[in-house]
């Protein structure tokens, strides 16, 4: 006890951090007690996932940075609209997602043996070209997808632990530095991946979904009761919220078309590799009704505090912090030491439970989609399977770390163009599922036109460097998202393509569009 009475308040925040990391470990060491020794195991969890454990890791692989930093971030510079941008409408297509695409993915899965996209798509589309144009895709839009979330974990951690280790000289202000951050919730992450797999993985994204979902109320609440002063949580509610600039309560300043388009990039969901694993590991379709009914709301009771609590920050006097660190300065200076590390363990978790499915998926791709593809399976035993997908995890971990050292980027940003990429996919998988006349041809030159379509606008943003990046097409009144532009091009080259090249074989198309 005198120990920690001897403690500042950075270190009693970090050491309560170290404590959440430490029950992690733990969690992934003890499903990995359960490993089987496959690599169905490893990588689908033996297909064994039920209706509350694909819920919760569903939604929390959804749930990255970009929706807890980025979201409150973004809230602070443009309003509550950020809500509505974002929030509602992925509520609603992610579910959609989630039943049109993902039941008929699951099914398609264990009828036919698949255990990742590309597998899919060979098959479905009779190419094997397809599959060594998307590996590089794919793997190359969720670099920037896990950057988002080891940047933002290294920032929570810098802004949190700051005074903690004066005398240490890792940094001016006493904190952790963030790429020391970054590289602890790497190791993390890495440990219970490669010793848990997608059991151990499932079980982590259940466990940080329900801490950062509990804990996200909790620092609501506590920052509305701090903030506004009043007798009660409602009137502390009404207090705060009557000091937060008009222009930050209304969508006065968004464009309609912009807040329109926005709607576009929750479509991603439909080519996320790690939601697709996920999807595989079902136990049945019916485990997909509680993700589908409970995901909108789950949302609201992520995104609404987030959103506010960004608001609330235009009310105080910050000092020059940028966007990602708005929630971790406000939770670091508006609460208690203790409940301040208990809350950043709760924001951590959010981060962190995207960063695992991610890392595992990448190890799946390139076992199944590269290695195994084109070496005899038969000659590779279950287990060196599985220790080549560690191995790519391991590199890919050390890649994306090397990339997060590079310097700061706007967590919302960085996410819309990842996203935006994912989206512009969508018309492929849709059309592999939903149109017989689909052909490969189409696919690649759909998948083509959204490479070509997504690099040429992102490097006119300056590499995502302009925040405020947009298309004019209809005059300036009219702004649109650039991830318009990309499903628009993806799926004019991907329907013209189609129908002028030869259909399906009939053996395909029994294979998958006879009930």
């Amino acid at each position: 006890m005198s120990y920690l009475l001897a403690m500042n308040d950075g270190q009693i925040r970090f050491s309560i951090i170290l404590v959440y990391l430490g029950l992690l470990l733990g969690l992934g060491f003890f499903a990995s007690r359960l490993f089987r020794g496959t690599k169905n195991d490893y990588l689908l969890a033996s297909h064994s996932i039920g209706p509350f454990l694909l819920l919760m890791s569903m939604f929390g692989t959804t749930m990255t940075a970009f929706a807890l930093v980025g979201s409150s971030g973004e809230a602070f510079k443009k309003g509550i609209g950020v809500y509505g941008m974002l929030a509602s409408s992925s509520g609603i297509i992610h579910s959609l997602c989630f039943f049109l695409i993902g039941v008929k993915i699951y099914r398609f899965g264990r009828k036919h043996g698949y255990s990742t996209q590309i597998q899919f798509f060979r098959d479905r589309l009779e190419s094997d070209l397809i599959g060594l144009i998307l590996f590089p895709i794919l793997v190359g839009l969720i670099i920037p997808y896990l950057l988002i979330g080891v940047m933002a974990g290294g920032g929570v951690i810098a802004v949190l632990t700051e005074g903690a280790f004066p005398n240490l000289g890792l940094s001016e202000n006493g904190s952790i530095p963030s790429h020391y951050g970054s590289l602890l919730i790497c190791g993390v992450v890495l440990i219970y991946v490669f010793f848990g797999g997608m059991r151990g993985t499932a079980w982590a994204n259940a466990f940080q979904t329900t801490v950062f979902m509990g804990l996200g109320v909790v620092t609501f609440v506590m920052l509305a009761n701090r903030l506004g002063e009043g007798q009660t949580f409602l009137e502390s509610l009404k207090n705060v919220t009557a000091k937060v600039p008009p222009s930050k309560l209304t969508r006065v300043g968004m464009s309609q078309t912009l807040f329109l388009s926005y709607m576009c990039i929750p479509l991603s969901v439909a080519m996320f590799p790690h939601l697709f694993q996920h999807w595989l590991t079902a136990k049945s379709s019916a485990s997909f009704k509680a993700p589908v009914i409970c995901h909108p709301i789950f949302i609201m009771i992520v995104w609404v505090p987030c959103v506010l609590i960004g608001v609330w920050g235009t009310t105080l006097d910050l000092p020059d912090i940028r966007p990602n660190d708005v929630l971790p300065y406000m939770v670091n200076n508006e609460i208690g030491a203790f409940m301040g590390g208990l809350l950043s363990a709760g924001i951590l978790a959010a981060i962190m439970s995207s960063l695992d499915s991610q890392f595992l998926c990448i190890g799946s791709i390139f076992t199944n989609d590269i290695v195994l593809h084109y070496l005899d399976e038969s000659k590779i035993s279950e287990k060196r399977q599985v220790w080549i997908a560690r191995l790519f995890v391991i590199l890919v971990v050390g890649i994306t770390y090397v990339l997060s050292l590079q310097g700061y980027r706007s967590v919302f940003t960085m996410a819309v163009w990842c996203f935006s990429g994912f989206a512009g996919l969508f018309p492929i998988v849709f059309a592999a599922l939903y149109w017989k006349r689909f052909t490969a041809a189409g696919a690649l030159s759909g998948t083509l036109a959204m490479v070509g379509s997504w690099i040429y606008l992102f490097q006119q943003s300056g590499y995502g460097a302009n925040t405020e990046f947009a298309l004019y097409p209809f005059g300036s009144e009219y702004p649109l998202m650039p991830v318009v532009a990309i499903i628009l091009s993806s799926t004019l080259a991907m329907v013209v393509t189609s129908f002028i090249t030869p259909p399906p074989s009939q053996k395909t198309l029994d294979k998958f569009f006879r009930s």
